[in-house]
């Protein structure tokens, strides 16, 4: 090979295309594991950045990839901090239309048919990590509804990984609880949220259904990972915020259980007013069906907020 060959070999591999493997560009990636599909959106300027932290979003029951990242306002935060949004798609019979996830004791078809949701996402990480220079220690998850509870079972049985978790309207339903290692959790929840209860019990039928899931109280659920994290049982209130609403004010109060024995924290943004939807965003389904939509605090903002203070210095290689 000729002395030109080589230096124009080298500049190529030196190059930013060329490390960033099958992402030369930043922007959305539609990309498939198997028969499963996910959308990685790649940051601004992620060629120079250096590791990039990765944050794995998972949609609500009945929806989808694409639909969750229209509505969630995840991507501009991205560009903004410089970090990796992955979406990937639940499971279900009719292509990738109305998907769910199986968090253990919820939902549908992936509940119903033992769909192995942790192992796949896991493998989307490890296949993603050989195409993006990732930060293995600052790996983090998020979802909504039946996809907060998925991000609760991949937190709880993959802590070695996950540095920490911001879950919206749906609290973990997993039958078996025994983490690795302690995971920070920030919880964001409607007590007058008409779908995923927020005193726990049996929810209202899925639309066009007659099926129902049964949901942890919220209170609960924190006091699980409460233990886990050795944080103090009794909360204080760091912030309060009220904002526009109809016929009920909107609050919103954030939390915190602190002091925590672990470099873990235990967090929980308590909403009044709002619905079942994603706050700072305008639901995709009807309110009838969701409750009320509220601006009081965006869940995008906070969520990113809180997990970006973690690390999980002892995670293994994500390859």
């Amino acid at each position: 090979m000729s002395a030109v060959a080589l230096l124009a070999l080298a500049l190529l591999l030196a190059s930013p295309a060329a490390a960033a493997g099958r992402f030369p560009a930043p922007g959305n990636h539609g990309l498939k594991l198997g028969a499963r599909t996910y959308i990685v959106r790649v940051p601004r300027d992620f060629a120079t950045r250096g590791p990039l932290p990765v944050l794995v979003a998972f949609h609500g029951g009945g929806g989808n990839a694409t639909g969750f990242q229209k509505y969630a306002g995840l991507d501009r935060l991205a560009d903004r901090e410089g970090f990796v949004v992955v979406y990937p798609d639940g499971t279900g019979k009719l292509g990738r239309r109305l998907l769910t996830w199986n968090a253990g004791g919820c939902c549908g078809q992936a509940q119903a048919s033992g769909v192995d949701d942790v192992t796949f996402t896991l493998a989307v990480l490890k296949r993603l990590a050989a195409d993006l220079p990732l930060d293995r220690t600052r790996v983090y998850v998020t979802g909504h509804s039946n996809g907060a509870m998925m991000a609760y079972r991949l937190a709880a049985e993959a802590a070695d990984r996950i540095a920490a978790v911001g879950a919206v309207a749906g609290m973990m339903v997993v039958e078996r609880f025994a983490p690795a290692r302690p995971v920070a959790v920030l919880h964001i929840h409607s007590e007058d949220d008409p779908r995923a209860l927020y005193r726990g019990g049996l929810g209202p039928p899925f639309p066009g259904t007659e099926a129902r899931s049964r949901h942890a109280s919220v209170e609960g659920g924190l006091a699980r990972w409460m233990i886990v994290d050795r944080c103090a049982t009794e909360p204080h209130v760091a912030e309060s915020r009220s904002g526009p609403a109809g016929a009920k004010p909107h609050t919103a109060e954030l939390l915190v259980y602190e002091p925590c024995e672990s470099d873990a924290a235990v967090a929980h943004w308590h909403l009044t007013g709002a619905g079942h939807g994603w706050p700072g965003h305008r639901s995709p389904v009807p309110e009838r069906l969701m409750g009320p939509d509220t601006t009081v605090i965006d869940a995008a903002e906070e969520i990113w907020k809180f997990v970006s203070r973690f690390r999980r210095l002892d995670a293994p290689p994500l390859r």
